[in-house]
């Protein structure tokens, strides 16, 4: 459990400790979700019983109001029990936080929403294509939207529809050749023409249902055309996202603890007593907790200025570096685990073999690594 110098307030050790009565159960599915690659619904189920699917919805809405720092201090824990459940689920808070924070919706809009919410309504952002790539590059996309009187008329395939077999709604995008930008359309799970399609089968993050969403002819009201965006969503400051690099965070936990338990407990014959009593492996432990450390506190700082109104306005490429260092020291932290457990790390029933699978998975997460690197070059240069 994370240490008082990040939980700060009663509502953040309370939820802490909502989210640990459910560890055992989440760390015990954890292995048959990656085996199996099966979506972890019961998980899912679980966090909406708790309430926690309302955090980042504003109060006045009906939610519990709480920031980016509150967020990714409970993504975090929850990585380190489960990371399908973590990543699946915090692509929703994210996206509640996101939505009630820039307000493009109507009041109307956002009321309605916010009601279905209340009720245990999940969402996510449906904008990667296969054409197009990550709509963090500005490329447009090929799913269309046209007007006909009243209604929208969506047609279009998008992957990498996360938490797809338990979405009650998606935020899609669709370009709109007529106002030549791109609009985001909320629709309904139980629209005729939208078709999940099972495509997810991969090696890593295996039980997120990151399925394609497939829209035939989609009718929708035209009151469900909530925002237009005329340039890339990459540009935006948006702190909401810092739910990926915490998930990852909670991975590097996770991987640590265990090999600190290795280590205290695997004495083979050849030494007298543990293997944390070698220097070799002293070492690695020391490096892992450094750099947990260090990008512990540089994601925490980052949220915590993103939370203040006052300071958010000087951040400039923090929220991309942030997840750039967090993510490729979580891989280090696992490999260095990894190194410490030995061969024994890479048997099918050892949890360090999926930590590391998974952890890959968060330099395919916005914003790429590359992106993030120019920017802060073209910065510097300018």
């Amino acid at each position: 459990m994370l240490g008082s110098l990040f939980v700060k307030t009663k509502t953040q050790k309370l939820w802490i400790e909502k989210l640990h009565s459910k560890k055992e159960s989440f760390k015990n599915r954890a292995a048959e979700v990656d085996e199996l690659a099966i979506f972890p619904k019961e998980n899912i189920h679980e966090l909406v019983k708790l309430g926690y699917s309302k955090i980042t919805l504003p109060e006045e809405y009906g939610g519990e109001g709480l920031k980016v720092y509150d967020m990714i201090l409970f993504q975090e824990t929850l990585a380190s029990f489960d990371a399908n459940t973590a990543l699946s689920i915090g692509w929703h808070v994210g996206g509640v936080g996101e939505i009630y924070e820039n307000k493009r919706w109507n009041e109307q809009q956002l009321s309605l929403f916010a009601e279905e919410v209340v009720k245990g309504a999940l969402v996510n952002r449906a904008v990667s294509e296969a054409q197009t790539g990550s709509p963090t590059r500005g490329g447009r996309p090929e799913t269309y939207a046209i007007k006909q009187g009243d209604y929208w008329i969506i047609s279009g395939r998008k992957n990498f529809t996360t938490m797809s077999p338990v979405l009650t709604h998606f935020l899609t995008s669709a370009w709109i050749e007529k106002k030549q930008t791109t609009g985001f359309f909320l629709i309904s799970k139980n629209v005729e023409g939208l078709n999940i399609e099972e495509t997810w089968d991969v090696i890593s993050m295996r039980g997120t249902g990151s399925h394609d969403l497939v829209l035939q002819n989609v009718k929708v009201p035209n009151s469900m055309l909530v925002e237009l965006f005329e340039g890339p969503r990459g540009n935006e400051l948006n702190g909401w996202l810092l739910h990926i690099p915490a998930c990852y965070l909670g991975i590097a936990q996770a991987a640590r603890d265990y090999a600190i338990h290795f280590a205290n407990h695997h004495s083979p014959n050849s030494i007298a007593g543990p293997i944390s009593q070698l220097e070799n492996v002293q070492r690695l432990i020391g490096e892992i907790d450094l750099e947990l450390m260090q990008t512990r506190h540089f994601l925490y700082s980052v949220a915590e200025a993103y939370d203040d109104e006052e300071r958010r306005v000087y951040l400039t490429n923090e929220l991309g570096a942030v997840k750039h260092a967090v993510t490729n020291s979580a891989i280090s932290i696992v490999d260095k685990a990894m190194r410490i457990v030995g061969a024994k790390s890479l048997q099918r029933s050892n949890p360090l073999q999926r930590y590391y699978r998974d952890v890959r998975a968060g330099l395919h997460n916005p914003p790429m690594d590359d992106m993030t690197i120019k920017k802060l070059a073209l910065s510097a240069i300018k």
